[in-house]
């Protein structure tokens, strides 16, 4: 068994495909009409176009929409990113006016900062520390 797909909510698709390719760099891989406006909007690492997907999923269920908030009003992220160099890329969002709500901060084995994806997400980026 292994991951193929995972999600965040999103509260606009193509202001969120706009986010997750121009600004953080994913690839777009699968852009299928579902149903209505909302569509299988998927992207991936450019580090690995075949690797898993992230769904970015429309949040019009009612249900989803209060959850989502929910999370993001109590500062919790909803993914995490690795990164080899998490100084380097907070200095790269930052030029691109990326809103931290989390500076680089180190935490044992990890380094970590957290930023709002525009699309009512706080999203985690990691760095491994060396031991």
């Amino acid at each position: 068994m292994r991951i193929e797909v995972t999600g965040v909510l999103v509260d606009n698709q193509d202001k969120a495909l706009k986010f997750y390719t121009e600004v953080l760099g994913f690839q777009p891989k699968h852009d299928i009409p579902v149903s209505g406006d909302d569509r299988w909007l998927t992207v991936v690492s450019p580090e690995n176009p075949d690797g898993v997907e992230l769904l970015l999923e429309p949040n019009g269920n009612p249900a989803a929409s209060v959850f989502q908030q929910a999370i993001f009003e109590q500062g919790l992220p909803a993914a995490m990113f690795g990164v080899d160099d998490i100084q380097s890329e907070f200095n790269r969002l930052k030029e691109l006016e990326v809103e931290f709500t989390m500076e680089p901060t180190e935490m044992g084995p990890v380094t970590i900062a957290i930023f709002n994806d525009t699309c009512g997400n706080l999203i985690q980026i990691a760095q491994t520390n060396e031991a």
